[in-house]
C-alpha cells in the first residue's frame, strides 16, 4: 500500500537520486542535496514497505500561486498511480494554505490533464518567470508546457 508523507532527512539521498535521475534525462531541473535539505518542509514522498518510490514538492510563488516541482516516480514503480497520488497530495496542501492556483511546468501534458490541469500561457504566471525561470539554463527558450489548476 502506498503511503504519502512529508519527507524527513533520512529520505534526502533517495529523493536526490530520484529527482536527479530525471534531471539527467533533462525532464526535471537538477536539485542539490543542500537545496533539498533547505526545502525539506515542502517535500512529500510516496513509500511502500519503507521504500521511497516517488517524490513531489510544493513551492509557494506568491499569495495566489504555487507550483508543483520535482515530481518523480521510480521507473520500476511507474503505472501504479503513484504520480497521481503525489499530485493529489500537493493539491490538498495547496488548498489548505488557501492558495487558489497551482501550476506545473512539464513535458507530461497528458498526465497533468488527467489530474485536472489545463495548458496555460507562461505569461499568466509572471511570479514564476521572474522568480525562477530567469535563472534557469533554458531561459528564455524554455520548451516546457505551462499548466495550471484552479482550486
Amino acid at each position: 500500500m502506498i503511503k504519502v508523507r512529508k519527507a524527513v532527512l533520512n529520505d534526502i539521498d533517495r529523493v536526490y537520486e530520484l529527482v536527479n535521475q530525471y534531471a539527467g534525462e533533462e525532464l526535471l531541473l537538477p536539485r542539490t542535496r543542500d537545496s533539498l535539505i533547505i526545502n525539506i518542509q515542502s517535500i512529500f514522498v510516496a513509500e511502500e514497505a519503507g521504500e521511497v518510490l516517488g517524490v513531489a514538492s510544493l513551492a509557494i510563488l506568491g499569495q495566489d500561486l504555487a507550483e508543483i516541482r520535482s515530481l518523480a516516480v521510480d521507473k520500476k514503480a511507474q503505472g501504479r498511480g503513484i504520480g497521481k497520488i503525489l499530485v493529489e497530495k500537493i493539491i490538498e496542501e495547496t488548498k489548505k494554505l488557501g492558495i487558489p492556483k497551482l501550476i506545473s511546468l512539464t513535458y507530461q501534458v497528458v498526465f497533468f490533464e488527467k489530474c485536472g490541469f489545463t495548458v496555460i500561457n507562461k505569461e499568466e504566471m509572471p511570479q514564476k518567470v521572474w522568480t525562477d525561470c530567469i535563472h534557469c539554463p533554458k531561459f528564455p527558450a524554455c520548451d516546457e508546457i505551462a499548466m495550471a489548476i484552479s482550486l
